[in-house]
């Protein structure tokens, strides 16, 4: 997949072969600033521009905006059960369903930006908080297998980055 196709414009997930220390703060760092950045991606936008889709099939800026606190949501209960449990199954749902239920159309996206700046919020200190053996725990994704947390953080910095940049690429 080449960095051109619309669905993965910056390329698709490809998890690291080691974690260091420092990668995990880089990526603690980029989940810290989300919130901000995905606000700022939308802040200018009007209402005809958020329910644009940002690609031809794609869900709408709206609909993006309401996904990420959907998906992050499910990320951090994972962590939680991941953290308090041994390898435990997780879960999956369908996005794409979700995604056209009426809250992700209907709601206005301050109150997906404000949920994500919370939800960040609670997640950053989670993270801050978990000593070097907890990156090594896991849980099981019934089409992914085995997560380990180190992993799972790398996951979703990329899912912020990748998302963010669906809307700044987005031709209106």
């Amino acid at each position: 997949m080449s960095k051109s196709d619309a669905r993965y414009p910056i390329g698709q997930f490809e998890a690291p072969a080691h974690i260091s220390t420092e990668d995990r703060s880089h990526y603690i760092d980029i989940v810290t600033s989300a919130p901000a950045r995905l606000r700022e991606a939308v802040t200018a936008l009007s209402p005809r521009q958020l329910d644009t889709p940002y690609r031809e099939g794609g869900w709408t800026i709206r609909q993006v905006v309401h996904h990420v606190p959907d998906s992050h949501m499910n990320m951090y209960i994972r962590f939680k059960f991941a953290l308090t449990e041994t390898d435990p199954l997780i879960k999956p749902y369908d996005e794409a369903a979700w995604a056209r239920l009426s809250d992700s159309v209907d709601t206005p996206i301050d109150v997906s930006l404000t949920m994500l700046d919370c939800l960040h919020s609670r997640w950053v200190v989670l993270m801050s908080g978990m000593a070097e053996h907890d990156w090594q725990r896991r849980y099981i994704h019934p089409e992914s297998g085995m997560m380990p947390l180190d992993r799972v953080l790398a996951l979703y910095a990329w899912h912020s980055d990748h998302h963010i940049a669906h809307i700044r690429g987005t031709q209106f």
